[in-house]
């Protein structure tokens, strides 16, 4: 269990944002910002076929087929099929994330967590990859922020079809790990009380960040470093208000939200500390995760997270924020 020794570092690249993510972005702009994570010795890459209808894959792909397939960590998801047919990609219904692709591939997505659609989303997947295997495979979104009321049944059938399906692949030594995809620590919970079948990690995006991690530190946490399950942290700048972005849960950010993050800036910027330091190095902290992946669109975002990672932090700015009540108090913090 874990997936640790497998990855090349507690850095990753999560690719959400290659597939129009609030904005159209040019190939060649994708493209040179995959190229900088690789120079900056980045090796695992996350990305999934709900990213722009599979056109984060296919950017991902493009790039990482000119490089040996040893040398770096990938991972995708299933639980949505792409198809040939066309839709308006801004009349998705997408939740509580509504218009989040707007500017993405316009082929038509499907739900759908079945033993069957589980294989031929892996099939779909290496193809746009350009690859012959995947490393780590998260069933996405079985959460309620997608699927309403309506959750829990979207998750039992993942749970009879892709979870028995990635967990056959793993011990036949097709994929290497496989686990959870999601914004939500429900769904996680729930599996982390399974008997049977048992995964490897989980990819939690926005739920163990500087703006909100108490409750992952109730329940989830706990049993995940109990049980050995490892976490890498997804969306570690809150969908980028936390970099000096607007968003936050992938939609405008509400104002508390915003003079948070100004009292935060407020103390980093009296401790000579970045925001993406204090951000990715919290959410590192804690001993249940094995990485982060940050998104970018941009080259020189990339070099910053890099950066952020190096950066020296002082106790004194933990203690400031705890002080604060801008971090909770059972928060792990970096040692000093």
């Amino acid at each position: 269990m874990g997936i640790k020794p497998l990855l090349p570092g507690p850095l990753g690249f999560g690719t959400a944002p290659l597939g129009n993510m609030f904005r159209s972005i040019p190939d060649d702009e994708a493209a040179a910002t995959v190229e900088a994570a690789w120079a900056h010795g980045i090796r695992y890459f996350d990305t999934a076929p709900f990213y722009g209808a599979g056109l984060s894959e296919i950017r991902l792909g493009e790039v990482l087929a000119g490089r040996p397939r040893d040398a770096y960590v990938l991972s995708t998801k299933v639980g949505r099929v792409i198809l040939d047919e066309l839709e308006d990609p801004a009349a998705r219904d997408l939740g509580e994330k509504g218009g989040l692709f707007e500017h993405g591939r316009p082929n038509k997505m499907i739900d759908v967590y079945t033993a069957d659609a589980t294989l031929r989303s892996i099939e779909d997947s290496l193809t746009r990859l350009k690859t012959d295997r995947l490393d780590i495979v998260w069933v996405h979104d079985v959460a309620q922020d997608f699927h309403g009321d309506d959750w829990l049944a979207v998750y039992e059938t993942a749970r009879t079809g892709a979870f028995r399906v990635l967990q056959r692949l793993r011990d036949e030594g097709v994929i290497k790990a496989w686990g959870l995809g999601v914004n939500r620590v429900e769904p996680i919970e729930l599996t982390l009380d399974l008997d049977e079948p048992k995964p490897d990690a989980f990819l939690l995006a926005g739920r163990y960040t500087l703006l909100d991690h108490e409750r992952s530190l109730q329940r989830l946490l706990p049993a995940a470093t109990e049980q050995g399950v490892d976490m890498v942290v997804g969306g570690p700048y809150s969908s980028g208000v936390l970099a000096g972005g607007t968003h936050f849960e992938y939609q405008q950010a509400p104002a508390d939200i915003v003079a948070k993050v100004e009292r935060i800036k407020d103390l980093a910027a009296g401790h000579g500390v970045s925001i993406k330091a204090a951000a990715l190095q919290f959410a590192l902290a804690h001993p249940a995760t094995a990485a982060v992946v940050p998104g970018a669109t941009r080259p020189s975002r990339i070099a910053e997270d890099v950066a952020a990672l190096a950066e020296s932090v002082p106790s004194a700015f933990w203690a400031a924020l705890r002080d604060e009540k801008l971090i909770a108090a059972n928060a792990p913090t970096p040692a000093a």
